[in-house]
């Protein structure tokens, strides 16, 4: 749907905890209209518990009977976010609508099929090349049926820049147990999203959760996803280097969480947060004295050994935050965050929410815990592994006025 740009966007989230589909959705309906008023919803996106699973088909109807969105998409997730919230456990459901004046909303279907091994995508917007900013892709796959790293492979071929948010659903735990949502069809494989251009900036926070450690080295030998040299040194005497370096606490948190940094644009001088995809460190080949990492790696590139722990993830993400917007006034957002974050990570319930909510303001958010998350890096999308992916939706803005950034 598109209108005149000069009205102005709007966001609203819901969030309950009702167990019925009937109670659960006359709950989300309230909050979403008193937020919202009688304003047309442009695209709504519902993300439940898998408690709801089997309510999934009943729930998605009422919503879409009683808020009449031009565009529906969702999933289950490990557990529900919401504005500050984060309900790891136990039946939820959030909702966030927007009204997109100005804005294209394409719903995209994608299902891969292993017998012809071969992906069939329904109703894929062709990309205006002479666009001055790419669309935005919000993407949820089911992980059991989709191999996403191939579907990434797919975008970057047919939408060269256009930036892929979002995650892979859980809370099932084989195939046919998650749920995907896309207007009125509930799918229980495949991937699900929405492309969104337009009159509408869409800002990416990609927090990975890790800090450097020790040197940088330049991969002198490699093969594949093996490093058997840095800087013309056995890789694995590398690691040992670095991590004899390390103070006792240090190494400890190492030894639990190991990972390599692959810098993403070897024309920088300069390394910071961000500019590293960041990957499991799975090995090391004590006779060759190579490192075995969890994606393939060139000669030449730039690595770095990384760390996560709580404090690590916690700062990464309020650096990102704070630098994530120049010279727009966030309006809504989304987060999708690892089942492996959230209080087993932090020690306390709601972290990335509500410093989602600290740092950014009294915004209306919704999302999910992942099984995976989707995201751009360097340019590429990516799906990582312990990361908040974050879109952040914001009025454009003049070139004029962010000097030529957005």
């Amino acid at each position: 749907m598109i209108t005149t740009p000069s009205s102005t966007l709007r966001f609203a989230s819901a969030l309950t905890r009702q167990r019925t589909a009937p109670a659960a959705a006359e709950e989300l309906v309230r909050a979403i209209r008193e937020q919202l008023g009688s304003a047309p919803i442009n695209v709504a996106f519902l993300f439940i518990s898998i408690q709801h699973a089997d309510q999934a088909d009943a729930l998605a109807q009422a919503l879409r009977k009683a808020l009449d969105p031009a565009t529906f998409v969702g999933c289950t997730g490990e557990g529900v976010i919401a504005t500050r919230q984060e309900l790891e456990t136990g039946p939820a459901a959030s909702l966030w609508a927007a009204h997109l004046p100005g804005v294209i909303a394409q719903p995209l279907r994608l299902s891969f099929s292993s017998v012809h091994d071969q992906f069939s995508l329904r109703h894929w917007p062709e990309i205006d090349a002479d666009s001055d900013t790419p669309s935005s892709m919000l993407l949820f796959a089911d992980p059991f049926s989709t191999p996403m790293q191939d579907v990434l492979a797919v975008l970057e071929e047919r939408y060269p820049g256009t930036r892929a948010l979002g995650g892979l659903a859980g809370g099932g735990q084989d195939l046919g147990e998650n749920r995907l949502f896309l207007d009125g069809e509930v799918y229980t494989d495949g991937l699900v999203g929405v492309s969104l251009s337009g009159h509408l900036a869409v800002h990416s926070v990609i927090s990975q959760g890790c800090r450097p450690i020790g040197e940088r080295f330049i991969v002198t030998k490699s093969e594949h996803n093996v490093i058997h040299e840095l800087g013309g040194r056995p890789a694995l005497q590398c690691l040992q280097m670095v991590f004899s370096q390390l103070s006792s606490e240090e190494r400890a948190q190492a030894q639990r969480a190991l990972h390599i940094g692959i810098a993403m644009d070897e024309q920088r001088s300069h390394f910071t947060r961000g500019d590293f995809l960041i990957r499991n460190l799975l090995g090391a080949d004590q006779q060759t004295e190579a490192i075995v990492i969890g994606d393939v790696v060139q000669e030449g590139q730039t690595v770095q050994f990384q760390v996560r722990d709580a404090q690590s993830a916690d700062e990464d993400l309020r650096v990102l935050l704070a630098a994530s917007h120049p010279g727009a006034l966030p309006r809504g957002a989304l987060l999708f965050s690892c089942c492996g974050r959230g209080k087993g990570l932090f020690g306390i319930p709601n972290h990335d929410a509500a410093l989602l909510g600290e740092q950014l303001g009294a915004i209306p958010v919704a999302g999910f815990f992942a099984q995976g998350e989707v995201g751009p890096v360097g340019g590429r999308n990516f799906l990582h592994g312990y990361t908040a992916s974050i879109a952040i939706f914001s009025e454009p803005v003049r070139r004029d006025e962010a000097g030529g950034n957005e």
